[in-house]
């Protein structure tokens, strides 16, 4: 069959011939695969930020952690900030490791497992001139020191980034339909300043330090505590006790010894006897690095 002035017969035969299966999944890694040169910085180790450790790891970026000397994250079962005191830390086959040069950094990324820096500020972050992406991970809700000139791209999670100004793109935090989407323009829900619901449970989940001083625990992460039962003391001219405020699974607890500020958040109760969560890097968590991967493709593509 022919058509006046078409010739099919010599479409069909100039047109290109179909992939191979081995063909188009090259030509298909090119466009999802991250470049082996590019380095995306995540600030922050807290176990929000692990949940988005963990996917970019699995998504084939090569991620370096940038942590205080100090971490104060809670959650330390599932949080690679664990890595900057224990050395190494493995969760759910994500293994982290605290660097200290350049040369470890890499020999890291050549066992397959991510380094963990003492980097307070970028210029403190090895091969900080190498990196091409920023995902600020301090979850502080509020403006810090991160510029949308800081990389190429520059992410920013929950409230207080503004895209354009501190970041090109913000992932929301906030439980609820819109956790976890990447957002281009605007900004991230406003902190409530009250942690999602848990069987009837919200703010008395966290608990914070009645006074300045030093931590001594008695308690550890996955203990099931009943109401009032003490978890551990501030140390300072004399003992404050800290109390559980309902019973419950201790889910985090900031790390021993620390020295704390009155009023800093330093455990959390969980209403439900559930060890998995303290050993399992939460649905939130992984939502959230999703909304990281994608929001990275996206930008990069542009």
């Amino acid at each position: 069959m022919s058509y006046p002035g078409f010739p099919l017969q010599s479409v069909w035969k100039s047109a290109p011939r179909p992939l191979s299966k081995s063909r188009s999944a090259s030509w298909l890694r090119s466009f999802v695969q991250p470049a082996p040169d590019d380095i995306v910085l995540v600030r922050g180790g807290g176990d929000i930020a692990t949940g988005v450790v963990w996917r970019l790891h699995h998504a084939g970026f090569r991620v370096v952690v940038a942590e205080l000397s100090q971490p104060l994250t809670i959650r330390r079962t599932v949080a690679v900030s664990s890595a900057v005191v224990s050395g190494h830390i493995d969760i759910e086959g994500l293994a982290a490791r605290r660097c200290d040069d350049e040369s470890s950094v890499h020999s890291c990324w050549n066992l397959g497992e991510v380094p963990v820096v003492v980097a307070p500020t970028l210029g403190d972050v090895p091969l900080s001139q190498q990196v091409s992406s920023i995902i600020d991970c301090r979850l502080a809700k509020q403006p810090l020191d991160s510029t949308v000139n800081d990389a190429g791209i520059v992410i920013g999670l929950g409230p207080g980034f503004a895209v354009g100004t501190h970041c090109h793109a913000v992932v929301e935090t906030m439980r609820g339909h819109r956790l976890g989407r990447a957002l281009f323009s605007g900004m991230a829900e406003p902190n409530t300043g009250s942690p999602g619901e848990i069987e009837g449970k919200s703010a008395e989940r966290v608990i914070r330090a009645p006074r300045a001083g030093r931590i001594d625990w008695s308690s550890e992460i996955g203990d099931w505590v009943e109401e009032g039962s003490v978890l551990g003391e501030v140390l300072a001219e004399t003992a404050t006790p800290v109390h559980a405020p309902f019973t419950g699974m201790v889910r985090g607890l900031i790390a021993p010894d620390l020295q704390v500020s009155a009023g800093l958040k330093i455990a959390d109760i969980d209403p439900r006897h559930d060890p998995e969560a303290c050993t399992q890097i939460s649905d939130k968590a992984l939502a959230v690095g999703g909304g990281v991967v994608e929001a990275l493709h996206r930008l990069s593509v542009r």
